[in-house]
């Protein structure tokens, strides 16, 4: 742990590539089964229509359009960078083995492009799929992202995740017997969501094998079935300064060899409804480190980590 309070991706890149690494965000053109009817027509209550890629290329351009784009705008600042492909938008292996093959080989034939990261569902990982990502997984650094957001029954279906547990679970085991990385989203603050849930979500998903985690605050945004219920029956949202709190707390929960990615989102100013203090990320991050230090607590402390 470079910072001596938790273990970040941007450390775990430096170490294994000894450069400065950025994700590129696209969009594979993909949906999703919660969309598409097999499983549901709505997605997840908190899904906007532009799935979790608010931020990723323009499904209207080539994977090496994205690409392109994106890395104009980064290479100023960060001239010898290299790059995760990242296919985020939506469901990234809800389509056919040749589909994918295509896609994904596309992003890495990109110069200084070193790995992927494929952001799925459990329920979208049969055998041919989890064959396809082993394959990737022997030459290019990959890591492929689960959103479970919770462990709990009531939780999901409100949420509409569309699948159970034990799928999560299955496909969990599946990709640790591959020896793939994997990381797990948890959303923080779902309605009716006490602190004793989130702590069993967070030991659920940290005994499951996974690589890397991702938190963040629940986000109500425009357009979205949440912002429906959130104007009809309005719940609690954490201040800035008690998700610092929560998070430097969990934290403390997480074994020291998980990979932090996210401890924070920032959300898109034009649709964000509450908490508007996502907006400022630097201040909530440089707030858990300070609260951090404060309290003298790090990463894996409360279960013997360090």
């Amino acid at each position: 742990m470079q910072n001596n309070l938790f273990y970040s991706l941007n450390d775990e890149l430096k170490k294994k590539f000894g450069t400065k690494i950025i994700k590129l965000s696209l969009d594979g053109g993909f949906t999703c089964p919660n969309r598409d009817g097999k499983c549901g027509m709505r997605g997840c209550i908190f899904c906007s229509e532009m799935g979790a890629g608010e931020y990723a290329g323009s499904r209207k351009l080539s994977i090496h359009q994205q690409m392109c784009e994106q890395i104009a705008l980064l290479r100023p600042k960060w001239p010898k960078a290299k790059y995760i492909a990242y296919f985020q938008n939506f469901t990234n292996t809800y389509a056919s083995v040749q589909t994918l093959r295509e896609l994904y080989e596309e992003a890495l034939r990109f110069e200084d492009v070193v790995g992927l990261a494929i952001a799925t569902r459990p329920d979208c990982l049969d055998n041919e799929i989890l064959c396809l990502l082993e394959e990737y997984n022997r030459k290019t650094f990959l890591w492929v992202e689960l959103g479970l957001q919770s462990i709990h029954k009531r939780t999901a279906e409100f949420i509409r995740r569309g699948y159970e547990l034990p799928v999560f679970d299955e496909a969990m085991q599946a990709l640790n017997q591959r020896q793939i990385r994997t990381v797990v989203h948890l959303i923080l603050n779902l309605p009716n969501e006490s602190l004793e849930d989130m702590e069993a979500s967070l030991r659920h998903v940290c005994n499951s094998g996974i690589w890397g985690i991702k938190l963040q605050m629940l986000n109500v945004l425009r357009h979205t079935d949440l912002a429906i219920y959130y104007e009809k029956k309005p719940f609690y949202l954490r201040s800035a300064e008690e998700y610092i709190v929560l998070i430097s707390y969990l934290l403390t929960q997480i074994p020291a060899h998980i990979v932090i990615h996210r401890l924070t989102g920032d959300g898109d100013k034009k649709d964000l409804i509450a908490p508007r203090w996502i907006l400022n990320k630097r201040y909530v991050l440089n707030g858990i480190q300070r609260y951090m230090r404060e309290q003298g607590l790090y990463q894996g402390k409360c279960i013997g980590g360090g």
